[in-house]
């Protein structure tokens, strides 16, 4: 019998935990379930897209012919907060499995016990997490030894640029350094009166995913020291960052010009994406964004590479900035032993994650969906492929406790020549990963 898998959770949720949102403990659920019986589970996620929302039913028409006991009830389109709310509210209407795209979240829900620590559940069913997952993406789904959470494919950024408009301006290939990145884009720049026809580069932190960090990421910070105490202030990176940052801005005409003709970009999602018009010769974006060019039929020959990194640590290049989605049991589920089982097919097996990853082009999330021959054999996406493996690529800090806010970073093992950590711990989130 069909069913409506992907719908906006009741507005009632909206309100219900709105006095509930602060320190109340989560309600209790069970391990005690076995998962042979009839059950059905509530699953929410936040995706909305219809090619999102397509693939993540399919998965679950894979679990269910693997699990004809179970089935899965999913609601689409919920933000963290909404889930938050009903999280703490519990009860019925409370969802079974949780999934999340802000990964500094996650310190927030381990704390709280708000999702349950997955440990004795892999234990239990013999999955070893470090065979099975990256280091980098096992960082970000735990908080302070508590796995109360996993990956559910993950996200790196790199650089888009248009290859009709490199060729037309006599360039080989994209830039590698933040040199190289400075005089590619004003050699890509065309002005029209006081304005653009084309922006070789747009540096300006207000344009779709260009936060902070995601670029900051290259110079390999150290948020904070070993104390958990921040250290920007006395970060040589962030001296360097803001002064390559500068120097880029007056180069391409100021930050007035620049703001100015980002308000004629459209919506990043729409078909007048300012890379997507010709507005932007080169853009930093997700591997995410070459399904979309493809879908929307771009009128040039576009291509993939690595973001830059600073000049004087060019032999680091191939690096990225890394996050992505996590997975988790809510703590008020009574069926976590059969929600274990669902957590598990979604992030652990291989064909599972290959083919979720191929349907919405992110990156897979485990080792041996990283290296298997059914992924997508699109140049342009194994770009990113590259980053997510890069031993320098970077992502988030530790999960805080009182999330999207920044928390405390790991001490990288390696150091470059300025004696600062090569691998970057990023303080803040501040949009949603797709």
């Amino acid at each position: 019998m069909p069913r409506t898998r992907t719908h906006r959770a009741p507005a009632v949720l909206a309100t219900t935990g709105l006095l509930l949102a602060g320190c109340a403990n989560p309600s209790t659920g069970s391990a005690n379930d076995d998962p042979t019986k009839p059950v059905t589970l509530k699953f929410w996620h936040g995706w909305a897209e219809k090619n999102e929302v397509k693939a993540i039913n399919d998965s679950i028409d894979r679990f269910e012919e693997l699990h004809p006991n179970i089935k899965v009830k999913a609601t689409g389109n919920v933000t963290d907060v909404t889930m938050n709310q009903a999280l703490r509210a519990g009860g019925d209407k409370a969802p079974d499995v949780v999934s999340s795209f802000t990964t500094n979240n996650v310190g927030q829900y381990c704390s709280s016990g708000t999702w349950v620590d997955l440990d004795p559940f892999m234990k239990k069913t013999g999955l070893d997490k470090k065979k099975v997952f990256p280091k980098t993406l096992l960082d970000y789904t735990q908080f302070e030894g508590e796995q109360c959470a996993l990956p559910l494919l993950a996200h790196a950024f790199g650089l888009y640029y248009n290859k009709d408009a490199f060729r037309k301006a006599g360039i080989e290939r994209p830039p590698r350094t933040m040199s190289e990145l400075k005089r590619t884009a004003v050699k890509l720049t065309q002005r029209k009166g006081d304005s653009y026809q084309q922006l070789g580069f747009m540096p300006n932190f207000r344009l779709y995913q260009n936060s902070p960090d995601r670029l900051f990421a290259q110079w390999g910070p150290r948020y904070f020291d070993e104390d958990g105490k921040a250290r920007l202030a006395d970060e040589p990176a962030a001296k360097d960052f803001f002064t390559a940052q500068r120097d880029l801005i007056k180069a391409l005409g100021g930050y007035g010009a620049l703001e100015k003709f980002r308000t004629t970009f459209g919506d990043e999602m729409s078909s007048q994406n300012a890379f997507l018009t010709g507005k932007l010769a080169m853009h930093m974006d997700g591997e995410w964004r070459g399904l979309m060019l493809n879908d929307a039929k771009a009128d040039f020959e576009w291509g993939t590479a690595p973001m830059q990194v600073p000049d004087d640590e060019a032999d680091t290049y191939g690096r990225g900035y890394l996050t992505g989605t996590v997975a988790g049991i809510a703590h008020s589920s009574k069926h976590q032993n059969a929600a274990w089982e669902l957590v598990r097919f979604l992030t652990a097996d291989t064909d599972q994650v290959v083919a979720f990853a191929n349907a919405i082009h992110n990156v897979p999330s485990t080792k041996a969906a990283l290296a298997s021959p059914k992924l997508d054999a699109d140049p342009t996406f194994r770009t990113f492929l590259g980053i997510a493996q890069h031993p320098d690529s970077v992502a988030l800090p530790l999960p805080s406790t009182v999330g999207s806010t920044c928390s405390r970073s790991r001490t990288s093992p390696t150091t470059r020549s300025r004696g600062r950590s090569a691998i970057s711990r990023r303080g803040c989130e501040n949009s949603m990963t797709r």
